[in-house]
């Protein structure tokens, strides 16, 4: 299939980006590794950082997709909820590990990755608050405000992102398949109908 010609910069830049770091990538650089010249580049993006910004949307993308997947499935919404944690563990896993160099860069910047967080933030917790309110619906949930306990279990799995990526919790003998059940069993119990 051929690659339409912004998603071929964005691609080639996150390969730049992962190899060399952000910084050492020059708009040039991506230019030419696309096989095309610098003014078709800025006839999609104004600046570096404009791509940057491309480039995290399409990796964030990849994840809200595969979540989007598991709220359509046809299972429980015990199960969907499960589902989405392990879904989401693996797939940020994934996304840090794919994108190299960016990984140490994009985390010593606490500005980007608060833009980042937040361009996905939003859609996340509206994906989680679908599974919690169909259980709700379903009556296997019990939830007094399914908006504010989605936004609080959103942002809890995102401050467990960088230590189970880099498998912080080994030390106290909770592996990484330890900690999604203990996190899935967590919220469960704390919504299912009692």
């Amino acid at each position: 299939m051929v690659m339409k010609t912004r998603d071929k910069f964005i691609e080639v830049a996150r390969q730049l980006f992962a190899r060399k770091g952000v910084e050492n990538t020059t708009m040039n650089d991506i230019a030419s590794a696309s096989d095309k010249g610098r003014r078709t580049i800025y006839t999609y993006f104004k600046s570096k950082r404009d791509i940057f910004n491309a480039v995290i949307e399409s990796e964030t993308d990849q994840i809200l997709n595969r979540l989007r997947h598991i709220v359509a499935q046809s299972s429980t919404p015990e199960e969907k909820l499960k589902d989405y944690i392990d879904c989401r563990f693996e797939a940020m896993k994934e996304i840090v590990s794919r994108n190299g160099s960016l990984r140490a860069g994009f985390f010593r910047d606490v500005r980007k990755v608060d833009r980042a967080r937040k361009i996905i933030t939003r859609k996340e917790t509206a994906l989680l608050r679908d599974i919690l309110q169909e259980g709700v619906d379903k009556g296997e949930f019990e939830i007094s405000n399914v908006n504010q306990f989605s936004v609080v279990v959103t942002q809890a799995i995102h401050g467990l992102d960088v230590p189970y990526i880099r498998d912080n919790l080994s030390d106290e003998g909770i592996d990484k398949a330890m900690l999604k059940k203990y996190i899935s069993d967590l919220i469960i119990n704390s919504v299912r109908k009692r």
